[in-house]
């Protein structure tokens, strides 16, 4: 699939500015269904009902045109097309893509959507053969195919966004297995703990997270195209043929099941998604709390924070805080995607509705991650800080234990550590915490294992 692709992230993210292919200023929108029955729709109702989705489908365009590469192939195959038919087309389909990628053809309010701008251009530009692109197919499995290829190429993304915020949280943390801090419960010094340990708390749910966006990925990794509008099509349609060309797993093979899947898979994404943004809300409220006067363990380099508009003492963690923030898209994503499903079977012009936030959660997600390495190498420990903040009543727990291993039960040792004075040292108590996971045995090779593990 990356290898159909090109620009930024394969996808040309098009605002809409600029220089316009010529033909494109028309009066009056274009509507595939349209006929000379129903040219006088009223103007503001088309615009309610199309709503978003010419500035939607900026994001989905590419893949759109690849989808109708792949389609069209199929009707080659099927003799719908012959052999230089489906070349022009396919040539046309590259030029438009071309043309997209340069900002000489943007998708404005001439069209309804992406779809009737594909087959638009191919009409104005090979006549009567461009007619023939849509064959055999709907709108409704072709918003359904480009939104997977979307949705897909994106997830891999963010899985390798994820992987790599695991890789430099582990390196930093292995920079810190001897930097001591507090470690708590319900905001209250609870043990003796290592940066270490904190850190990498983070980077194996960012592990987890990165297994469950592949299967994430592989559980939608299948081509709805030849569905069409969830009755399939009398014709013989080379559907496996197809979806390998798209580079997917399986061909989704009920068309009814392919209609339903629209906002049950995107839900399913964004339950992954959030997952992952979970990990930096609760990173980023950490941070928020070292970072204030009262701790005063972390500072962030001046690149990460920003001033105040009234008070010139103020050095403002606004990325973190907007991170922290951020998570709130994809849960209210999904709310709204949990409302929008509750519907029979089949297409429904509801649906329609499910396409902004799964798309800007994807993309939300994505713009999040990428700024997490550049976050963590501006955060600096205050370490003496941090030591000072362990408090001789916070090796309780370890004194307690230290009477088991001398035969004393674990309730009376309990009592005894809690009215009693502890004798060992934060430093003693660190160096016996040796049970997997704690630190004095992180099991970074173990985590390193599964980090390696994930694709293969």
């Amino acid at each position: 699939m990356d290898s159909l692709l090109q620009g930024n992230d394969g996808v040309k993210y098009n605002d809409g500015q600029g220089s316009s292919y010529k033909e494109n200023n028309m009066t009056n929108k274009n509507y595939l269904w349209s006929d000379q029955d129903n040219q006088s729709i009223d103007a503001e109702l088309m615009d309610f009902m199309a709503g978003q989705d010419i500035v939607l489908d900026k994001h989905l365009f590419v893949f759109d045109i690849v989808a109708t590469q792949a389609h069209i192939g199929g009707l080659k195959t099927v003799n719908i097309l012959t052999q230089t038919e489906y070349r022009q087309l396919h040539d046309c389909l590259t030029e438009l893509k071309e043309l997209y990628q340069k900002d000489e053809f943007v998708l404005d309010n001439s069209y309804e959507d992406g779809h009737s701008a594909i087959e638009f251009y191919l009409t104005q530009q090979l006549g009567d053969l461009g007619k023939k692109s849509h064959t055999g197919r709907s709108r409704n499995d072709q918003v359904l195919t480009c939104t997977r290829l979307f949705t897909k190429y994106h997830l891999q993304n963010i899985q390798t966004l994820t992987t790599d915020v695991a890789k430099i949280v582990m390196d930093l943390a292995a920079q810190h297995k001897e930097t001591a801090m507090p470690g708590y419960t319900h905001l209250q010094r609870a043990m003796p703990n290592t940066v270490a340990v904190w850190l990498l708390g983070f980077a194996e749910a960012m592990i987890d997270d990165a297994y469950l966006l592949q299967s994430t990925i592989q559980y939608l990794d299948c081509s709805p195209l030849g569905t069409a509008a969830g009755f399939g099509v009398p014709l013989d349609l080379p559907r496996e043929q197809v979806a390998k060309e798209l580079g997917f797993e399986r061909v989704q093979v009920n068309p009814v099941y392919a209609q339903n899947s629209r906002g049950k898979f995107d839900l399913v994404v964004l339950q992954a998604l959030y997952q992952v943004m979970l990990n930096i809300r609760r990173f980023s409220w950490d941070l928020s709390l070292f970072m204030t006067s009262e701790f005063n363990f972390i500072n962030l380099e001046k690149s990460h924070t920003t001033g105040s508009s009234i008070m010139p003492n103020k050095a403002n963690p606004d990325v973190v805080e907007l991170m922290r923030a951020s998570v709130s898209v994809i849960e209210g994503s999904m709310a709204q995607i949990q409302a929008l499903i509750s519907l029979p079977s089949g297409y429904q012009r509801d649906l329609q509705m499910t396409k902004e936030p799964l798309i800007k959660s994807v993309l939300l997600t994505k713009q999040v991650l990428k700024l997490i390495p550049g976050l963590i190498k501006a955060m600096k420990f205050n370490k003496q800080n941090m030591i000072d903040a362990i408090t001789p009543e916070m090796m309780a727990t370890d004194q307690a234990l230290e009477q088991v291993k001398k035969g004393v039960n674990f309730r009376d040792a309990y009592g005894q550590a809690k009215t009693g004075q502890s004798e060992i040292s934060y430093q003693q108590s660190l160096d016996e915490r040796k049970s997997l996971g704690g630190s004095a045995n992180l099991g970074v090779p173990s985590l390193y294992s599964r980090l390696d593990s994930i694709n293969k």
